[in-house]
């Protein structure tokens, strides 16, 4: 019995050997990769979650803020809001005609002037009886990173309400935290009607948060910055 074991031991030993020694270090690169990536994103989930603790709400409960901040996503080419946009749009209308807040920051894609995205949220708003003067554009928000910073370094926000789909929502509120805005969150799920979409965005999340993570610790810049904007503050003083 111990022979063979030994046999077999040594047979094992002189597979290794014949293996090539860059492709030895490839694997255990890979392998030690691997498990660096499952680690930081364990690490990153459990920072956003623990962040967003106690600051999801409903539109019913959620506490006052003076602005809801809602964050862009896919408009079709004809500038209709999509279903996972229009979501967000209809709580932030919600929060509005409630008293909830006083202002709607719009924050999204204008990378080009055949996709505007703030405009499309304001279009949508105003056509559901929001007083222009009561939503604000951030035509810069290419990110959610970018959103939030941009809320707070260039129109001033202290305090929001951030509004996107559930799933996206405590990464959303984690960052704008981290970066100077005290932020509570409402969630859509009107958009769980879609399903496939819905499931593809969720499970995106999770290499979502590792990015939120290494933006959060670079402290960069958002894309583009600029001259403080009052179109906030204009716009709680409105009406």
């Amino acid at each position: 019995m111990r022979g063979r074991l030994g046999g077999t031991a040594a047979r094992l030993r002189a597979t290794v050997k014949a293996v090539p020694r860059w492709l030895r270090w490839a694997v255990l690169v890979a392998v030690v990769g691997a498990a660096l990536l499952t680690a930081g994103t364990v690490a990153s989930v459990t920072w956003v979650r623990g962040g967003a603790d106690g600051r999801i709400f409903t539109a019913e409960d959620v506490p006052e803020a003076p602005v809801a901040l809602v964050l862009g996503t896919k408009v079709y080419p004809d500038g209709t809001p999509s279903p996972f946009l229009a979501g967000r749009l209809e709580i932030a209308r919600t929060l509005l005609n409630s008293g909830k807040v006083g202002a709607i920051l719009v924050s999204g894609d204008n990378m080009n002037h055949d996709y505007n995205e703030p405009e499309a949220m304001r279009r949508w708003l105003t056509d559901r009886g929001v007083p222009a003067d009561k939503v604000v554009l951030d035509h810069a928000g290419f990110d959610t990173y970018d959103s939030c910073a941009r809320a707070k370094r260039i129109f001033g926000v202290d305090r929001a309400t951030v509004v996107t789909q559930t799933f996206h929502l405590p990464r959303a509120v984690t960052v704008c935290r981290h970066l100077g805005v005290d932020a509570n969150g409402v969630g859509d799920e009107t958009a769980r009607a879609y399903d496939r979409t819905w499931r593809i965005s969720s499970s995106r999340e999770h290499l979502a948060a590792v990015k939120a993570a290494l933006d959060v610790l670079s402290g960069r810049d958002p894309a583009h910055l600029g001259r403080r904007e009052t179109g906030v503050d204009d716009a709680l003083l409105a009406g």
